[in-house]
């Protein structure tokens, strides 16, 4: 029996939420995300919450019963508050701007600078030089994006150089020891 699934969820006010045979709808003051449903799990509004059943309890459904809830969980805080992630850069001459709207501009020790264009739904912020927020509605596309913004320079194990997810610990090496 999966508890994360049989949780209700509650819908705050300003959330309008539409239900189909297949999909889930969620709109907000922030905009709007939608979600297949897949594997005999349905959705259900009661009086201001919403449950998630499954049809039967075949291995299929029992396993996407509480990844189902979640997702619809994420399209709400998603609509209603956002989702932030924060890098950090760490070396010298490693810096980030913003260009334009919704572009960043990345100087990482190569011989050119990596641009990267946001996907729609996301936006970049640079408080300082060393610090990027990358935001949006969609948990999974905000994620996606600090991932592959922090592949263009992983965090290296001798020095620490390269981009950090805010709070990650680098576990360091000695190096080379001198006799």
């Amino acid at each position: 029996m999966s508890r994360v699934g049989n949780a209700p969820i509650t819908i705050p006010s300003g959330v309008e939420v539409s239900i189909s045979r297949a999909t889930v709808s969620v709109k907000g003051s922030k905009g709007s995300l939608e979600q297949d449903l897949k594997g005999g799990i349905t959705v259900r509004e009661d009086e201001g919450t919403l449950v998630v059943e499954r049809s039967d309890e075949s291995g299929e459904s029992r396993a996407l019963h509480g990844l189902t809830r979640s997702l619809v969980q994420n399209m709400i805080t998603g609509v209603t508050e956002g989702f932030v992630k924060e890098l950090q850069i760490q070396g010298v001459g490693y810096r980030a701007t913003v260009k334009g709207s919704n572009a960043l501009e990345l100087a990482l020790g190569y011989s050119h600078p990596v641009n990267i264009t946001a996907p729609e739904g996301i936006e970049f912020d640079v408080p300082v030089q060393t610090q990027i927020f990358v935001k949006g509605i969609d948990k999974q596309l905000v994620g996606q994006v600090a991932a592959d913004i922090r592949k263009w320079r992983k965090p290296e194990p001798y020095k620490g150089k390269g981009i950090r997810y805010a709070g990650e610990r680098v576990i360091r090496k000695a190096g080379k020891a001198a006799k």
